[in-house]
């Protein structure tokens, strides 16, 4: 039966789509809200990603007066590869959450957390070193 021949009082749940059963296969939907949440927390990665990027290209175009050439465009990459990285290990989070809440499983570590603190105080460090030595 499709969704608009399901019998009255029937409680099955619509069929999911096709990339959907293959990134999500088996168990059972988790709470809407959970979900949601999922994706807000999704969201959030991304738009830290999008910062980065920001940052990248900021760094890049704005300050040839600060920084040494090779310095400005080393910090300018490993920003831009930090905002790439970020937001794939965000996809992949999101991915692996909603599968352990459909199977009831323990949500997996946040391995993006200590790859975000570390590279982010790596490009902190050596913005403030050339601040101060500026």
């Amino acid at each position: 039966m499709t969704n608009s021949q399901q019998a009255p009082g029937d409680d099955a749940p619509p069929p999911r789509g096709k990339i959907a059963e293959r990134l999500l296969p088996g168990g059972e939907e988790p709470d809407p809200r959970f979900t949601l949440a999922n994706e807000r927390t999704f969201l959030a990665w991304i738009r830290t990603s999008l910062a980065l990027l920001a940052g990248g290209i900021a760094i890049e175009a704005f300050t040839s007066d600060l920084f040494l050439e090779p310095v400005r465009k080393g910090l300018a990459i490993v920003l831009l590869l930090l905002g790439m990285l970020l937001s794939a290990g965000a996809a992949l989070r999101w991915l692996r959450v909603e599968r352990s809440m459909r199977h009831k499983a323990p949500l997996p570590l946040p391995l993006i957390v200590p790859l975000l603190a570390g590279a982010g105080a790596v490009a902190a460090a050596v913005v403030l070193v050339f601040v101060l030595w500026r």
